[in-house]
């Protein structure tokens, strides 16, 4: 019984750290072309922008038109 709780609560807590995806608008440095991924850039072509990660897909979305329409 113990062992079943115990796998159980490892399973949950993989699931909720997965759920809670950040995500983050990056710029293209030669194009100026902006997008949303969930992942920081790693590559030198590709900067981030913006003050920070957003939590939800849909608030990265919505700030994407004001962040990268400042940037240009």
């Amino acid at each position: 019984m113990f062992r079943t709780l115990m796998l159980a609560g490892a399973a949950l807590a993989v699931m909720s750290v997965s759920a809670s995806a950040d995500y983050y608008v990056i710029q293209e440095k030669s194009s100026k072309k902006c997008k949303v991924v969930e992942t920081r850039p790693t590559e030198t072509t590709w900067v981030q922008v913006g003050p920070m990660a957003f939590k939800t897909r849909d608030e990265a979305d919505r700030q994407i038109k004001v962040i990268c329409k400042e940037k240009r």
